[in-house]
């Protein structure tokens, strides 16, 4: 599902953001992204979202090879993906159903399939009864599944997240996580990059540790 064969990245400086980087990852595999601040993790999901391109190397993802994707390619690649920011990134002036509905809106789907499919989304994220609500009103946990909601209402064969428990406490992140491995037991590929060691101990997931650009 996903290729990155010799992937090298280096910024003008030089800095060497990613160097030699050898990785496959399964289709509907779970699969943590650890290691300290700055060694690389966050240019590696720039380059599985196609938000930039390494320098040199391949990157496979389904049918598409990201170190060649032409600019009229992406939105058409980043339509069969969803990406979960720490952030959040939802739009203030928005419902949550609005935000979450915002995926299917920008595919041209048909009214009646987004009710649908966004009603089905946010039971499974537990909001069914904060439908009209604004974000500013919601907590962090719930601002999170929201955020969860809108990367999932496509049904993405790769779902990335970006530190999806930083701003959560430990209950709060077991929940988010436990939300996530259902993701992927519907065949969604997850990537989760992540700083909490004791929640990758205790789930049975491979991790993959990056430090200073380089697969350890």
């Amino acid at each position: 599902m996903i290729q990155l064969s010799h992937i090298y990245k280096t910024y003008p400086g030089p800095v060497h953001a990613l160097r030699n980087v050898d990785l496959s990852v399964q289709k509907g595999e779970f699969v943590f992204l650890t290691g300290p601040s700055g060694a690389g993790k966050t240019t590696l999901f720039k380059m599985i979202s196609a938000f930039d391109k390494p320098t040199s190397g391949s990157i496979i993802v389904g049918d598409y090879d990201l170190a060649k994707i032409s600019a009229s390619e992406v939105p058409e690649y980043r339509r069969r993906i969803g990406v979960i920011f720490q952030d959040f990134k939802l739009l203030k002036d928005r419902t949550i159903y609005e935000n979450i509905a915002l995926p299917l809106i920008i595919r041209n789907e048909k009214q009646h399939h987004i009710e649908q499919k966004v009603q089905t989304v946010l039971k499974q994220v537990g909001l069914q009864d904060k439908w009209d609500e604004y974000p500013e009103h919601l907590s962090g946990g719930e601002q999170q599944r929201t955020a969860i909601a809108r990367a999932i209402v496509h049904q993405p064969g790769v779902l990335i997240a970006d530190e999806p428990t930083g701003n959560l406490d430990p209950l709060l992140s077991e929940e988010i996580m436990d939300l996530l491995e259902r993701v992927c037991a519907q065949g969604t590929t997850v990537i989760v990059a992540t700083h909490d060691h004791e929640m990758v101990k205790r789930r049975s997931h491979r991790n993959i540790y990056l430090d200073s650009g380089m697969l350890k």
